[in-house]
């Protein structure tokens, strides 16, 4: 087992790291181990909503940018720039092709059991997360994605790593260029976030945090 101080320690040391070392570049092995650990998150259902896109294309970073007010130095400095897809609700409604596929093929499912589990799942849609519009949905799918977003900047911590999360871009506008420059299916995918990694230039501020006894309540 991997020692506890060891693991704190990790989470110690990560940070949004806003500005990378352009000379530093993470190993191939290096950025699919952290890649692999999104592969192995879990998922609501373990329905794998996701799919990440690894942009080292300089001009296709650069188009990125009008669109992506959060993320522009972090584009011109990461060793490694990823966007976090999320499929929307044609894929991850309760009875789409997608997820019977997914449960007959991926998840080798007999067919009562993934008859009884896609009822299952549309109750929980319907009436357990009221999940009724596409924007709900796509809104659910995006946790599920946060996820492995969370086990990546993790993962690359305990190796020394840096990473940041980025949420600030304008969706629609960045959306568009993903479907005319990068060629994405935007009916099929929306943008959750982007993700930077690479090596720090300056050491972070003191990280600060609210006390244990203020975010945690124990009933016994």
């Amino acid at each position: 087992m991997i020692n506890k101080n060891e693991i704190l320690s990790a989470f110690h040391y990560r940070h949004a790291c806003k500005v990378f070392d352009e000379k530093k570049i993470i190993s191939n092995e290096d950025i699919e181990f952290i890649l692999e650990t999104a592969r192995l998150s879990p998922s609501s259902f373990g329905f794998e909503p996701w799919h990440f896109v690894v942009v080292q294309n300089k001009e296709l970073r650069t188009k990125l940018k009008s669109g992506a007010w959060g993320a522009t130095a972090k584009l011109d400095t990461a060793s490694h720039f990823v966007l976090g897809l999320t499929y929307r609700s044609s894929f991850t409604k309760y009875d789409s092709a997608y997820l019977q596929d997914f449960m007959r093929n991926i998840q080798k499912l007999p067919e009562e059991v993934i008859k009884g589990k896609t009822e299952t799942f549309g109750k929980f849609q319907k009436e357990d997360f009221d999940l009724n519009t596409e924007r709900k949905l796509f809104d659910w799918a995006s946790k599920q994605c946060y996820i492995a977003l969370g086990n990546m900047m993790t993962a690359a911590a305990m190796i020394g790593i840096d990473s940041c999360p980025i949420e600030g871009f304008n969706q629609k506008e960045t959306e568009k260029i993903l479907k005319e420059e990068f060629r994405i299916d935007t009916e099929e995918y929306g943008l959750s976030y982007m993700l930077a990694f690479g090596y720090r230039v300056n050491e972070p501020k003191m990280k600060t945090r609210r006390a244990f006894n203020e975010i945690v309540t124990w009933k016994k």
